[in-house]
């Protein structure tokens, strides 16, 4: 794994000063790829002097709009999240976390998110993840900062590095044959998958439920490839006709 390849993701970060230490935790692990979602201030002198002289790090920053947007070309999207969902999702700890992002493909890139001081990510924003990362904390007091969250799981990937002293076994036994599919691609097979669903009356757009999020986690548990995302994109592309014929 290139540190390079990893982004640090922080989504609406009301507080700058959280920024530059966020910066400064992840320059402490050998990390420098941050992207920022919508910051409320950025950049500001609060970031530069909470950074501590990981200056460097705002100052090659990417501000964004949007999650998608920061994603859109990382084949492994976590998003760390501290509440339990309504809807089950692959849930790891930072440790196994860092296992599977050994795991990837090293010119494939990898977004660790963290999201807002007072809510963290939406679960529409979890929805965008393969998986989630939970830090395990005193129950009685949980509450993390986002740059010690940003701490811990850059630590986290650092070790797993430092102690890979043989190769790990491939995630699926063999090396891969296909770069796995970006978060982008996958988006597009989605939008393409929910119109299809429209088209055939399967899906009811105003009484959608949790079809299309069960469709998002069966396929992000997956992590198909480039090829086989196309596969899917194709079949539904042939559906589209036949419907068009009839």
């Amino acid at each position: 794994m290139e540190f390079d390849q990893v982004k640090i993701v922080m989504v609406n970060t009301s507080h700058s000063g959280n920024i530059g230490s966020a910066a400064r935790a992840m320059k402490t692990m050998g990390f420098n790829n941050l992207v920022l979602v919508a910051p409320k201030t950025f950049p500001s002198d609060e970031a530069n002097t909470m950074s501590a002289g990981a200056s460097d790090v705002l100052d090659s920053a990417v501000v964004v709009a949007s999650l998608e947007e920061a994603v859109a070309d990382c084949a492994l999207v976590v998003g760390a999240s501290a509440r339990s969902r309504s809807l089950p999702w692959p849930l790891v700890n930072p440790r196994e976390m860092a296992h599977q992002v050994l795991s990837v493909p090293s010119d494939a890139k990898v977004a660790i998110v963290v999201g807002r001081e007072r809510s963290g990510l939406t679960n529409e924003e979890l929805a965008c993840c393969h998986c989630h990362v939970h830090i395990p904390s005193n129950p009685d007091y949980s509450s993390l900062n986002v740059a010690s969250a940003v701490q811990v799981l850059t630590y986290e990937l650092a070790m797993s590095q430092v102690n890979l002293e043989q190769a790990d076994k491939p995630n699926f036994g063999v090396e891969w044959d296909q770069k796995p599919a970006t978060s982008g691609q996958l988006e597009s097979l989605f939008d393409h998958w929910q119109k299809t669903l429209v088209d055939i009356d399967f899906l009811d757009p105003n009484n959608p439920r949790t079809l299309m999020s069960k469709l998002r986690r069966l396929i992000l548990r997956a992590h198909p490839d480039e090829v086989e995302a196309n596969i899917l994109r194709g079949m539904l592309s042939q559906v589209d006709k036949t419907i068009r014929k009839s």
